[in-house]
């Protein structure tokens, strides 16, 4: 960013949106912090072992936590179990449960955002989080863990889909895609704090504290959204315009001018409430396209069948949901959920903290390369993104197979840094480049269902498919050439059927239906 364009975003943000922002995105901080809260300490709660070497070390100073300093001592006096026995099999279900609530919150968040105002939906997020969490902490069985992590899904899941239009509608103009980046640095920041929790707390039943945060992290959500105002545009095209622009004077600051982003408000109730939302604030007035004309004159939102049976949308739509299912498919999630006891004893350092390494490089990588897809292009940062991750899945494989650990460790740590490339921030921007905004809301959801399902099939299988190949072949690693060979088909995928989207004013302009003017 230049200094000229650094001044103008200091001056665009004041530090009541920044207030804003902060309370908003612990919601996606939540969605990794439960997506990687069993990762470090499976190992203890599925009775495989009983203590971790750096728990043990630190259960003296942590013992105000426990009833004893022995965690054998304290499995006779707790009224909770230490461990819950759990094959491979049954800890995956419980892992997976967690995005079958996640794709139940991304479907259902969507109309009620819509209908009844962003701030009621990211509320009841911190509900489900919090219900979740006290449900996972107090667990004695693999159901009741099970049905905690469906609550704790549903949160996450509509937190992925209400929060990132927040911040968008929140966010000044000309910075909608740093803050839209927010979303994704929260995620990995909740992330590296449930791995750097499991480092410490796996061992006896202190992996309780683990999901116990769940709960203070939930509630500190929900009294901060308290101090939450609604969203300016949804307010402007559901309710009142002028209690919009009040809010939007005190989030831009008392002295901004705010004339440029209310012009359309005065027709905003009975418009369609994204109109004018996703437009380009440097591109001037947006000529909409021909769909979009005509969804304007009917005041509707088309729903997912109608968007599948127009072929004017079928190829965006599938675009869209190929770039979702690929960023899971690709095998990120194997490393976030599974590393701890996918990499013990294969590599010549503590997995638990190999995996904290992980996490603190995905956060630094996708702070580093946020600007990216701006830059380079949506297409073109996919395709490094994809060609990193399965070249890193191969040598993975390779490294771990022929007992390399030096090489293995590396390994995983690109694989982890090519996804903050491309995979990790461009597919949940592209539904809305991809199509008219009168397709947008059933596109986005019909991605997020897809992404949801994905991760469901790579937690669920993943650990399952990985004993198998170890099993029939001998040795480890296996799975890492099924991920190379998937890295290879969702690049060719990219390549035919993804179009660039980068400077494209609309829908039309991506898929070739008009010529510019200027």
């Amino acid at each position: 960013m230049s200094s000229s364009g650094l001044r103008q975003c200091i001056r665009d943000v004041s530090p009541y949106l920044i207030l804003l922002v902060a309370i908003s995105t612990l919601g996606p901080l939540q969605f990794g912090f439960h997506l990687a809260e069993l990762n470090a300490p499976q190992d203890v709660i599925s009775c495989r072992f009983k203590a971790q070497s750096v728990s043990s070390r630190l259960s003296s100073a942590l013992s105000f936590v426990t009833s004893s300093s022995s965690p054998k001592e304290a499995s006779t006096s707790s009224a909770l179990p230490d461990c819950i026995p759990m094959e491979d099999a049954q800890f995956a279900v419980v892992s997976s449960m967690f995005t079958l609530g996640g794709l139940i919150g991304a479907l259902g968040s969507g109309p009620i955002a819509s209908s009844k105002g962003r701030l009621l939906a990211m509320r009841l997020t911190s509900l489900f989080y919090i219900v979740g969490s006290i449900i996972e902490t107090l667990g004695a069985s693999i159901t009741t863990m099970a049905i905690g992590r469906v609550f704790s899904g549903v949160g996450a899941g509509a937190a992925t889909v209400i929060v990132p239009i927040y911040i968008s509608e929140v966010a000044p103009p000309r910075e909608r895609g740093t803050f839209g980046a927010m979303t994704q640095v929260s995620i990995n920041v909740g992330i590296l704090a449930t791995q750097t929790m499991g480092y410490f707390l796996s061992y006896g039943s202190a992996w309780r504290w683990i999901l116990g945060a769940g709960i203070i992290i939930g509630g500190v959500q929900g009294f901060g959204l308290l101090l939450v105002p609604e969203s300016p545009a949804w307010l402007a095209a559901n309710k009142s315009v002028t209690q919009a622009k009040r809010i939007l004077q005190r989030i831009r600051g008392r002295h901004a001018d705010i004339t440029e982003e209310t012009v359309t408000w005065g027709d905003a109730a009975g418009l369609p409430e994204e109109e004018g939302l996703l437009d380009d604030p440097d591109a001037g007035p947006r000529r909409g396209s021909t769909a979009s004309k005509a969804s304007a004159k009917n005041s509707v939102h088309l729903g997912f069948l109608e968007v599948v049976k127009d072929p004017l949308y079928r190829p965006a739509l599938v675009a869209a949901v190929g770039v979702m299912c690929a960023q899971q498919l690709c095998g990120i999630n194997s490393i976030i959920m599974y590393s701890v006891s996918l990499l013990r004893d294969l590599l010549p350092m503590n997995s638990a903290l190999l995996t904290i390494m992980i996490s603190a490089i995905n956060l630094f990588t996708t702070v580093a390369c946020s600007p990216l897809p701006d830059k380079l292009g949506r297409k073109t940062c996919l395709l490094v993104s994809i060609f990193g991750q399965g070249a890193s899945a191969l040598a993975l494989a390779l490294s771990i197979l022929f007992g390399a650990k030096i090489l293995s460790a590396v390994t995983v740590l690109f694989f982890v840094a090519f996804f903050a490339v491309g995979l990790g921030p461009v597919p949940f921007i592209l539904a809305s480049e991809l199509v008219g905004q009168e397709a947008v809301g059933a596109t986005q959801s019909a991605c997020l269902g897809a992404n949801y399902i994905a991760t469901f099939l790579v937690a669920q299988f993943f650990p399952i498919i990985n004993v198998a190949l170890n099993e029939r072949f001998g040795g480890a690693g296996w799975v890492y050439f099924i991920f190379t060979v998937l890295a290879v088909l969702c690049g060719l995928f990219v390549l035919w059927c993804v179009p660039e989207t980068k400077g494209k004013k609309d829908a039309d302009e991506v898929w070739g239906r008009t010529r510019r003017l200027d």
